[in-house]
C-alpha cells in the first residue's frame, strides 16, 4: 500500500484497526510511535547497485489500555510527517514488536490494516544461477539407476 492510499481510506473509514494475517488483532490501544522516509542503498550479489525508498511506521503497544488513535489523529500525524520530512507516494512498510521487531507490508480489506509478510529475494538470479522456476520432472520419464550406472562408468 502507498501513502496516498491509507491516506484515502482514512478519510473513509471511522475506526483505525490493525491485524496480522493470521487474523490476531494488534490491541487496540496502540499506538503510531514513528513515521519514517527509509532509504536504502545498496549493492546486490550479482553487482547492481540499487536504490529502495520506503515509508515507516511503527505499531507500538504500552499499557494506556484506554488509549484509542483515531482516523482523523493518524492522518493529521501522516501529514505532519509529509510537510517535515517531505514524504513522497512510497510503499509502506510497518514494524510491529512480535518475539522481535517483524517488518510487514499493509493492505486493507474490510475495513481492516493487514499487515502482509514480507519475503527476502535474490534480485540477481540471472548472475547467481537460481532458477527462476524449479524445473517440474515427470518420474515416469527418469531412467533408473540399474539401467543407466553402471560400474566403471563413474556413476556408482
Amino acid at each position: 500500500m502507498y501513502l496516498s492510499e491509507i491516506k484515502m481510506i482514512l478519510t473513509k473509514i471511522d475506526e483505525v484497526v490493525f491485524a496480522l494475517q493470521n487474523g490476531d488483532l494488534v490491541p487496540p490501544h496502540f499506538h503510531v510511535t514513528e513515521v519514517g522516509s527509509v532509504q536504502k542503498h545498496f549493492i546486490d550479489c550479482g553487482g547492481t547497485v540499487r536504490h529502495e525508498n520506503v515509508i515507516n511506521f511503527q505499531l507500538f503497544t504500552a499499557t494506556d489500555y484506554d488509549h484509542r488513535l483515531s482516523t482523523k489523529k493518524l492522518l493529521s500525524i501522516i501529514e505532519l510527517s509529509e510537510e517535515k520530512l517531505g514524504l513522497e507516494n512510497h510503499e509502506i512498510e510497518v514494524e510491529y514488536q512480535g518475539d522481535t521487531i517483524g517488518k510487514y507490508g499493509l493492505d486493507f480489506k474490510e475495513g481492516i490494516f493487514i499487515l502482509t509478510s514480507t519475503l527476502t529475494d535474490c534480485l540477481a538470479k540471472d548472475k547467481c544461477g537460481i532458477p527462476q522456476e524449479k524445473p517440474r520432472v515427470r518420474l515416469s520419464t527418469l531412467q533408473s539407476e540399474e539401467s543407466t550406472c553402471k560400474p566403471g562408468l563413474g556413476c556408482c
